[in-house]
């Protein structure tokens, strides 16, 4: 009889192991799904770089002060509604060619402009059609 409850026993415990690693696997396999497709949409941001409002846009004031950091200043961006999300702009002026050229100053910036145009106005590029700084 004890032979029968031992047999059992293991059994139950090779099942019961089984499902948990089976369930350990799921769980691993929807963490990397969503890991990628976050990555995926990260890259998709800093890469299709959106304006915010089409057509005119609203202008809007921005100070950017001496010691300002690319954080300081993506957030102040993302507070007055000129970009989406703050961390997608630092990727944004990681990979431009205006990285760590962020002058400090009194902007007037559009709704219209996209990011990357932000940054040129930002790090003082004269090419940059009607921009206005004081």
């Amino acid at each position: 009889m004890s032979s029968v409850r031992d047999t059992a026993g293991k059994v139950g415990l090779a099942l019961a192991g089984g499902v948990f690693r089976l369930t350990l696997y799921a769980c691993v396999a929807v963490l990397i799904f969503y890991a990628g497709k976050t990555a995926y949409h990260f890259g998709y941001d800093v890469f299709n770089q959106q304006a915010m409002s089409p057509g005119d846009g609203q202008e809007v004031t921005v100070v950017i002060q001496e010691s300002a950091s690319i954080l300081s200043v993506a957030r102040t961006l993302e507070s007055k509604g000129l970009i989406q999300n703050a961390y997608v702009f630092i990727a944004q002026e990681f990979v431009s060619n205006y990285h760590g050229k962020i002058l400090p100053g009194t902007y007037l910036l559009s709704t219209a402009y996209t990011p990357n145009r932000i940054l040129g106005i930002l790090s003082g590029d004269k090419d940059q059609e009607g921009v206005t700084a004081a």
